[in-house]
């Protein structure tokens, strides 16, 4: 990973092209991310070379294939292409195969080929039967991950009549697929052997050791700490909820009853547990404050600027936000997280935007959470430890200690071995701990480790001071090694676990020696766990995973309130008759979703004017979410002047609810727009909502009150559910951004907004007022 991989295959084409021993076309696969880097190494090293990259939205890349079949029509030759070599992705290869197969490909580069070592995924099938591509070159720092059938999957991509089935080429190495110890051992190194010379013939290894020692490559040095954190209390408390709600599963499993899924389900909720007691439903208090007891808001309480890489961060930001970040490397140079021209953290997924992302800006790799798969997170590194890198780098891999995170890390351990066995990588396990022997099912090893973690260590509220004091000696060492220079033969990874140490402190070991420390597959450990724990259930009182609520009022107390308000209500409705009244309020929804929090629905911010939501999402329906007061004087200014310039029925409503009594703290009045009463023409139905979170009294020194949270939460609840039901998005400006204290008041909102656009799974758009630029003088 990081050395080269790129510019090589760059190399080789224009190497292919020049000696015109093959003319074109070159195919490019590689993921979305790295299509921008991939076009930039083209201009730099072979400016030549015609490039075409053939990525975006479907009206774009019709109108590339347009561009090309017009170029084709008026050339010479009838069938000359307008370009040497084509990138595009993975996905738009599938979308686009009607096409793309069509084209005679005479060499295809495939970057990140382990995308290939499923021979059942589609993509892997596409390529092979639909498209025409006689030679083909995959790029990959990891051939093998976790078993040879993948690596079998992508010799046979490359060489089918010579890597034949997958059962031929299981039978010849089956002793070498297996981690043997004794004398099935040597049987099993002789076939390694083997695999390694016929390798030879078709792979070519590019790696830091040979680069170095050859003198081709000068890389600054890389440090792998491994810190072992323990659960805080409430960590503790959810984690033994999680299992004890699960018991009867993890009874079930040494009978083999329990079905894989039931499994990995708990494995889920446990690691989630592991990470933030925040990611369950109910755990973090209401009204939502920041504060010190949050951490995935941890950047934006420190101040710390920051880019971020997910699904929800489109192509085109994605090449911004590395291109800002990488540019900012300089050798010796501490980051400055106060500098407002770069970014002082890079977040990102282990697999989000591809492996062969370039980040060498960072020096320090801090992985959160692990990887199924350990390759992942070894081929995460690469993107900062690579080539242009110029500073030492500080690797800091945190694992919740005697947990089911330290499970899956050694048991990560053992997957590292078979790569090194079959490459001798020597980044890999370097084989100093004792033989592991095979483990024919990672969920099984896995839950089989649980016994680690002890279910009678919950009682204590707070960290104790004694874990105070190994902690602190633990941040101490960490930032030790942040300036430890290893030499070429010192040992390059480390761990930090405060379980080895006398005292307080926190002793720091070699990585290698820490594969001693798993205990492996042992069932009569794990029953003897499931006993302990059972005991323990019943002595320890249950932590309920949901907050508790307030105590319910008396039953004869809660009737008399609802007769009182029931009559009020009707006395109400009837005055409303008389007049001729019919309120625009909603009601409080009866069949709100009863469910977590999901992946649909989307909070956006967006640049522009609320008041005109065409602009955003042409044709669609829509609601304009606006805050007022409950005082019946329509304001001036801002939202006020822009709802009453789209229509003066909205300032007309609001002034006819306050006349009849009918605008209360909590209230949303939904306002119709029609092209009667709408100052625009509508290509969709628009309403606007009026909620009511602020309340008027002109004997306050302040007479308007600040927004009551409780209150537009409500009022959100409601907006969001009859957007739903009407398929409308959500449009408002950003409220509660205010400097100094109530900054955190925008905090909370947020919160808000991202929770009921999840639980109704709509859009809602928050808009920045665009401040225009002010003209400079003319120098004359």
């Amino acid at each position: 990973m990081g050395l080269g991989k790129t510019l090589q295959a760059i190399s080789l084409l224009s190497y292919l092209k020049i000696k015109s021993i093959a003319p074109g076309p070159f195919l490019v696969l590689c993921p979305l991310s790295v299509t921008d880097g991939w076009l930039s190494e083209f201009g730099k090293f072979c400016p030549t070379l015609k490039v075409i990259q053939y990525v975006g939205d479907k009206p774009h890349r019709r109108q590339i294939r347009r561009t090309i079949h017009e170029d084709v029509q008026n050339s010479s030759h009838s069938n000359e292409l307008p370009f040497d070599v084509m990138l595009t992705s993975y996905d738009i290869a599938l979308m686009d195969q009607d096409f793309l197969s069509q084209i005679p490909w005479l060499y295809v580069v495939i970057d990140e080929a382990q995308r290939l070592k499923n021979p059942s995924s589609v993509l892997y099938n596409v390529l092979e039967e639909r498209f025409m591509m006689p030679r083909r070159l995959l790029l990959t720092g990891t051939p093998v991950q976790n078993n040879l059938s993948e690596l079998w999957a992508l010799m046979h991509f490359c060489m089918p009549s010579v890597f034949g089935s997958l059962d031929e080429f299981l039978s010849t190495f089956k002793e070498a697929g297996n981690l043997f110890s004794g004398s099935e051992a040597n049987k099993a190194n002789r076939q390694f052997k083997i695999l390694k010379h016929m390798l030879r013939a078709f792979m070519l290894r590019r790696t830091k050791a040979l680069l170095i020692e050859s003198g081709i490559l000068e890389l600054p040095p890389l440090t792998e700490l491994t810190v072992m954190v323990p659960l805080a209390p409430l960590q503790k408390k959810i984690y033994l909820s999680v299992l004890r709600k699960e018991l009867q599963t993890l009874l079930s499993f040494t009978g083999g009853s329990s079905r894989h899924q039931s499994l990995q389900n708990i494995v889920v909720q446990l690691r989630k547990a592991c990470s933030h007691p925040y990611l369950f439903s109910g755990i973090e208090p209401e009204p939502y404050e920041e504060g010190e007891h949050l951490v995935q808001d941890f950047l934006e309480l420190r101040n710390y600027t920051y880019e971020r890489l997910d699904g929800s961060v489109r192509a085109e930001e994605r090449f911004a936000a590395i291109r800002n970040f990488s540019s900012q490397a300089t050798k010796g140079v501490v980051r400055d997280d106060s500098n407002p021209s770069g970014a002082f953290v890079f977040m990102i997924s282990t697999r989000a935007g591809g492996v062969g992302l370039n980040l060498i800006g960072a020096d320090t790799v801090i992985f959160y959470e692990q990887d199924w798969n350990p390759q992942a997170d070894k081929q995460a590194l690469q993107r900062t430890h690579r080539i242009g890198q110029l500073n030492h780098v500080l690797s800091i891999n945190l694992v919740s200690q005697r947990t089911i995170e330290e499970v899956i890390m050694r048991r990560a351990e053992r997957k590292l071995k078979l790569s090194h066995n079959i490459f001798g990588d020597k980044d890999a396990t370097d084989g100093k701990g004792k033989d592991l022997g095979n483990e024919a099912n990672d969920m099984r090893s896995i839950i089989f480790g649980l016994h680690q973690f002890d279910p009678a260590d919950t009682a204590a509220e707070t960290i104790n001071e004694e874990t105070l004091e190994k902690l602190k000696s633990m941040s101490e060492n960490v930032i030790k090694m942040r300036t430890h220079e290893p030499s070429e033969k010192d040992d390059r990874a480390f761990e930090i676990n405060p379980d080895l140490t006398e005292g307080s402190g926190a002793v720091i070991t070699r990585a290698c020696d820490s594969i001693s420390i798993d205990p492996g597959v042992d069932e009569a450990a794990y029953l003897s766990w499931v006993e302990k724990f059972k005991e323990a259930s019943h002595s320890i009182e249950d932590v309920p995973v949901e907050l508790e609520r307030q105590r319910p009022a008396p039953e004869d107390k809660l009737l008399k309130r609802e007769a009182n308000k029931k009559k009020a209500e009707e006395k109400r409705l009837a005055k409303w008759k008389d007049l001729g009244y019919q309120t625009l309020g909603v009601k409080v929804p009866d069949n709100i979703p009863n469910q977590n929090i999901s992946d649909s629905g989307s909070v956006q911010l967006v640049y522009g004017d609320c008041t005109d939501p065409s602009k955003v999402c042409a044709a669609k329906p829509a609601i304009i979410f606006s805050c007022v007061d409950n005082s019946g004087t329509w304001g001036h200014g801002g939202m006020f002047d822009a709802l009453t310039s789209l229509s003066t029925y909205i300032p007309d409503a609001y002034h006819r609810a306050s006349e009849v009594d009918d605008l209360h703290m909590g209230d949303l009045h939904l306002i119709q727009l029609d092209e009667a009463n709408c100052s625009r023409s509508l290509d969709a139905p628009l309403w606007v909502a009026l909620a009511v979170v602020q309340s008027y009294n002109p004997k306050r020194k302040i007479p308007r009150s600040e927004t009551s949270m409780s209150d537009l939460e409500l009022c959100l609840s409601k907006a969001a559910f009859s957007a739903a039901e009407r398929s409308a998005s959500i449009h408002m400006p950003r409220i509660g951004q205010r400097s100094g204290a109530e900054r955190s008041e925008w905090y909370t909102i947020e919160r808000l907004l991202r929770k009921y656009a999840s639980l109704h799974g709509i859009d809602i758009f928050v808009y920045y007022f665009r401040r225009p630029t002010r003209q400079q003088p003319d120098s004359d």
